[in-house]
């Protein structure tokens, strides 16, 4: 797998987190398995490749891709300017986590507890959510200005539906670490777009 597959790929995985905090705060309704898939890729912290962290499965991160492809694509009635503001805050806020070595610590750590949690609960449980959530309302909202999440208010003051959000925006988080690992930059959003819409649409056709 060369680095711009790496970086689509990564990539791809920001925006599925983004289209999926969407759906729980418009609908309250989310994919069980494309939520697994995001919140198991915050507990595999030791990967021998980049999609062994989305369950080894291309076709997991295809609402992801579909969603790469619109946002960066030239069909300007295919883009979503909501999608856009989650994966930039997204970025930012893995880039502000970055010069914080303390919580970067502390993230470890919690995430270590979260990991022996499934060894006894499923994923997307109750339990699962809740320390997931906490995760990124302790350590990494207080980093940076809030990410603000637009949706339906009775949904969005639904507990159940807060840490499904929280959990994801870390998982989008997790993401962008990634996506930085594997040599992705802003500019090459910028720049090399065409590139990676490309590389995405081709990974569309191999699945």
């Amino acid at each position: 797998m060369n680095n711009l597959q790496k970086q689509t790929i990564t990539m791809a995985a920001i925006c599925q987190a983004a289209v999926l905090v969407q759906n729980v705060a418009r609908t309250g309704v989310v994919d069980d398995a494309e939520l697994s898939v995001m919140l198991n890729s915050i507990m595999i912290t030791s990967p021998n490749s980049i999609l062994e962290v989305y369950g080894n499965e291309l076709a997991h991160l295809k609402t992801g891709l579909l969603a790469l492809v619109a946002q960066l694509g030239n069909d300007n009635k295919q883009k979503d300017p909501e999608l856009t503001r989650y994966v930039v805050s997204l970025l930012g806020l893995e880039r502000r986590l970055a010069h914080k070595k303390n919580q970067l610590a502390r993230l470890g750590e919690r995430i270590e507890q979260s990991q022996r949690q499934l060894e006894h609960y499923e994923i997307t449980s109750e339990t699962l959510l809740a320390s997931l959530a906490s995760i990124y309302s302790d350590l990494l909202s207080p980093i940076s200005t809030p990410i603000q999440v637009a949706g339906d208010p009775n949904l969005l003051k639904q507990q159940n539906n807060q840490q499904k959000i929280r959990a994801l925006l870390l998982a989008g988080v997790r993401s962008s670490v990634l996506w930085r690992q594997v040599g992705g930059q802003r500019r090459k959003i910028l720049f090399g777009r065409t590139k990676m819409v490309e590389c995405a649409q081709q990974l569309l056709k191999d699945m």
